[in-house]
């Protein structure tokens, strides 16, 4: 696991602005934010790739260089996550795309349940797969999103991202996803409510990108 908020880097900048309810208001700036962190996380996840070597030619001569030799495939959960996946399809442009319709579906006792609506993948077997989501609350959405798309094949390395992550989903991911899992997180707060919102948090993310929902 990498917290990115363990060493000084500008991301904390950047997450502090996104918990920030005098900047929040900004949509624009809101959103910005999330795909620059996006592509933070995509060149930590870059220095952990394969390379080979490759002649470059240049106008006065040949460079070798080393190469990415795979592009990872990178997955989204809708609708918060849009910004984050185009921050790390910035700097993996040449990536594959997969997308998750992932929701809490809300009963009358205040439970909820997550379902699953909508998944586009390309096949997975033996690839690197990226899944990013703003929000790792109590780890469910990522989970079944993961569970979702093993339809397509079974990746040969999985990275997750949260910008912010509560610590009971962190345990979560870390007991149900295999071996061959890296977690990627900004923050970690402590407190997850009876209604799964993290505490400090930042809200809904989605709703501070998009707009609230009815």
């Amino acid at each position: 696991m990498h917290n990115l908020s363990e060493k000084n880097s500008i991301i904390h900048q950047f997450i502090g602005e996104l918990r920030n309810v005098d900047i929040q208001g900004d949509s624009m700036r809101f959103r910005r934010n999330l795909e620059r962190i996006g592509e933070i996380f995509a060149y930590e996840i870059s220095k952990t790739l394969a390379y080979v070597q490759q002649d470059i030619t240049t106008p006065l001569g040949i460079a070798n260089m080393p190469q990415l030799e795979h592009q990872p495939v990178i997955a989204t959960i809708l609708r918060a996550g849009l910004p984050v996946h185009q921050g790390l399809l910035n700097y993996f442009d040449r990536a594959e795309n997969a997308f998750v319709s992932a929701y809490r579906k809300h009963h009358k006792d205040n439970s909820f349940e997550i379902k699953i609506e909508y998944l586009s993948s390309p096949e997975l077997d033996n690839k690197t797969l990226i899944i990013c989501d703003p929000m790792l609350a109590t780890g469910q959405s990522m989970y079944l999103a993961y569970k979702a798309l093993l339809k397509m094949g079974t990746p040969k390395h999985i990275h997750i991202i949260g910008l912010i992550a509560s610590a009971e989903g962190v345990n979560y991911v870390k007991a149900n996803f295999p071996e061959n899992t890296t977690i990627w997180l900004g923050a970690v707060d402590d407190e997850l409510t009876a209604k799964s919102y993290i505490v400090p948090g930042l809200g809904d993310a989605g709703d501070l990108a998009y707009g609230k929902k009815v």
